[in-house]
């Protein structure tokens, strides 16, 4: 599985029951501009036309990444290629100059906002699955969704998505307007979508795609101590999971993701991927992982784990590993479910 060679094209699936067709990986596309540390333009760009080479067609991205670089970056690839590609993007977080902080609006004028803008740096007449990044509580949700469905019925986006929300609020969203998607964190490391989020998709026929797939890079079992090894301005260095004693208890989770790639001939980022897709037979739905790499050969290296299958003893060896975790996935979960699951 270690290539760089062109594989054949990965497989595809439906993005909720009337979407569209697409490969069974996605491409995150965040890191491009900031979070994890400087970027080569040039490598990048060849990165997402390796991602097209290979089958991975749904590129994901929000106006909250590089406060809307990250969409006007890929204004030229999507011009490029918009027949070809699923273009996902996301509203609802602010950002302010504290790094740490960060707003969050559903607001029906300020959705209406954020869409426009979008299009515009990402230079596209629709949207084909607009997300909303982060849900504010205070906003009744059916005033939300009934703002995103009227962007629906004007042709402005295509369709719905909902990341981080739990499994009711999944339902009563649907229960407005049909939802495609639902994107939330999921990974060996991180398992709380499964206590209702998972079980409400997989009965509404909603896709799931897991962001972070690879624990923000951990499961490749590269960190030990982030206060080390992460260069300046990487965030993750704020995370708890990669901080200090947490890193190293984390760092020897990996062990069973090592023995299960040497066996395969894989890397254990590979295994880690092939668990997050297994889990479409496990529960039952629609799973489309969105790994994100600046790198073309980390990104021919995550598609072909999608033609990895692991055997029942192997998944029963990587179970235990989420529930011994340490740290959170972030430094303040309100920003996620996890708190309302």
């Amino acid at each position: 599985m270690r290539t760089e060679k062109a594989d054949p094209k990965i497989a595809t699936t439906r993005l909720g029951a009337d979407g569209p067709e697409i490969g069974v990986q996605g491409f995150g596309a965040m890191g491009i501009s900031e979070f994890y540390g400087e970027t080569d333009e040039a490598a990048a760009r060849d990165t997402l036309d390796a991602a097209l080479e290979a089958g991975v067609t749904l590129i994901d991205t929000a106006d909250i990444y590089g406060r809307g670089a990250n969409e006007e970056f890929l204004a030229p690839f999507v011009a490029a290629h918009r027949d070809e590609i699923t273009l996902a993007t996301k509203f609802a977080v602010e950002r302010t100059d504290d790094p740490h902080h960060r707003g969050i609006r559903n607001d029906p004028a300020y959705i209406r906002q954020a869409v426009e803008r979008s299009l515009r740096r990402l230079g596209a007449e629709t949207i084909d699955l607009y997300y909303m990044h982060r849900r504010d509580p205070a906003v009744p949700f059916a005033e939300s969704v009934g703002a995103m469905a009227e962007l629906v019925r004007e042709g402005k986006v295509r369709h719905l998505g909902l990341s981080e929300v739990t499994g009711a609020e999944l339902r009563e969203a649907h229960a407005v307007h049909p939802i495609a998607a639902l994107q939330s964190e999921w990974s060996l490391f991180s398992r709380d979508v499964e206590r209702s989020a998972v079980g409400a998709a997989a009965e509404l026929g909603v896709a799931f795609v897991p962001y972070s797939p690879l624990g923000r890079g951990f499961l490749t079992g590269a960190f030990t101590d982030a206060t080390k090894e992460l260069a300046a301005g990487d965030f993750r260095a704020f995370q708890p999971r990669f901080a200090g004693e947490n890193a190293e208890r984390n760092a020897a989770l990996l062990a069973p993701v090592r023995q299960i790639a040497e066996a395969h001939g894989a890397t254990p980022a590979q295994i880690a991927l092939a668990w997050v897709q297994q889990r479409a037979s496990v529960h039952g739905l629609t799973v489309v992982p969105i790994p994100g790499t600046r790198k073309r050969s980390r990104l021919l290296e995550n598609a072909a784990a999608t033609r990895i299958t692991l055997t029942d003893a192997e998944l029963a060896l990587l179970e235990p590993i989420a529930g011994q975790v340490a740290g959170d996935r972030y430094p303040d979960m309100s920003f996620t479910s996890v708190t309302r699951e």
